[in-house]
């Protein structure tokens, strides 16, 4: 079977690699830089397995920029292009998905459509209705980054948003590819499948939320953060995971995914779902606030990616703290090895760590390692378990 696969992100890859090994598979995308690398078995985006698979394993694996050239006799597509918060009109921008759709359309009428890409409740339906002839299924992804292709071959649940043939049929392939056999299948209606994408995004965004609302309280009463989390975290009910204080949820899905599932509320009664998309920006406040009782003149960032293991800073929470940080006069100065460029949002990127630390009066990191804790009295941070 020939499977297309339009855009080479997270998600994108680590499907293409997963459906690779047993099935042609050509993926799309407008980088050359980006295809280059994946026609040359090098993985663009910073993941371990992914690298090691692309060098090491055998795949049916080509990349393109070209839309004829993958879809033309392509059985399968799957849209797994960026779909970004858009503010002014409080939905996802859903227009790559829109323009590979009618690509497909063109070029390969009877594939079956995959999306992947994270959609506003309701949207399959319509796309539905307007392409009649159409096959067109979504299917929610559920990926750590840096983890993609891990949480691909050991998958927690595998979730396709058709109950017919079509929607078992992609529920096979991947489970196919993935090493992890005994793996919960839910076929659902469309509009489920894409509610369920948004609840568990905004489940997680609102535990992230409840521990660091603890310690805002703990750090603001004086007490011991942490006593207080291992407490509360002995109930078995609750648990000991997702509860490290940071300085607000970030990445690319859950600041996105909670406020589009707030604007899909619409006149449903709700006071929750507010309180969690409003009490990240009360955490920022909170963080800012406190770095700046030191009476800093410049502050050091260190890195600002989203977590560890990771080279994507899209909507890291360290950024909100270094945004208020600027609109408070305080100097900003960057440590990212990431960044190619020499500044970022007006602030100077230093790459000499000696000269980064001796330049900061205090250095955030989001995150801790070993060089952050090198930094000593310097270092601010409300990470307890150097985990994520």
């Amino acid at each position: 079977m020939k499977i297309a696969i339009a855009g080479t992100g997270y998600v994108g890859l680590s499907n293409a690699v997963v459906l690779a090994q047993n099935h042609e598979v050509v993926a799309l995308d407008i980088n050359e830089a980006k295809v280059a690398m994946l026609n040359e078995r090098r993985s663009p985006i910073v993941d371990p397995e992914l690298s090691d698979y692309l060098a090491n394993n055998h795949l049916d694996l080509r990349a393109t920029t070209d839309p004829a050239d993958a879809y033309a006799g392509a059985e399968l597509v799957v849209v797994a292009t960026p779909t970004d918060y858009d503010t002014e009109t409080n939905f996802f921008d859903t227009s790559s998905v829109e323009a590979v759709l009618a690509h497909v359309l063109a070029h390969a009428p009877d594939a079956t459509v995959i999306i992947k890409s994270t959609i506003p409740v309701g949207y399959t339906a319509r796309l539905r209705e307007e392409h009649p002839g159409a096959t067109i299924i979504f299917s929610p992804e559920f990926l750590r980054e840096g983890r993609a292709l891990h949480d691909n071959l050991h998958p927690s649940r595998i979730i396709v948003g058709d109950t017919g043939p079509r929607g078992r049929q992609f529920a096979d392939l991947l489970l196919q590819g993935a090493i992890t056999k005994d793996v919960p299948v839910l076929l659902t209606g469309s509009t489920e499948a894409e509610a369920i994408k948004l609840f568990a995004n905004t489940y997680l965004a609102m535990r992230v939320a409840y521990f660091n609302e603890l310690d805002t309280f703990a750090a603001t009463r004086g007490l011991d953060t942490r006593q207080i989390i291992e407490g509360v975290g002995l109930d078995p009910r609750i648990g000991d995971h997702y509860n490290n204080p940071s300085f607000g949820y970030g990445g690319y899905c859950l600041p996105k995914d909670t406020r589009q599932l707030l604007a899909n509320y619409g006149d449903v009664p709700q006071t929750l779902i507010t309180a969690i998309v409003e009490a990240n920006t009360t955490r920022m406040d909170f963080i800012t606030a406190d770095i700046l009782t030191a009476n800093p003149t410049t502050v050091g960032i260190y890195r600002l990616i989203m977590k560890a293991g990771s080279d994507n800073f899209r909507a890291s929470s360290i950024q909100g703290i270094m945004s208020r940080l600027q609109a408070r006069g305080a100097e900003i100065v960057i440590y990212e090895p990431a960044l190619p460029e020499d500044t970022f949002q007006g602030a100077a990127v230093v790459r000499d760590l000696d000269e980064f630390a001796a330049t900061a009066d205090v250095i955030i990191a989001n995150r801790l390692d070993d060089t952050a804790r090198s930094f000593g009295p310097k270092l601010y941070t409300r990470d307890l378990y150097s985990r994520d």
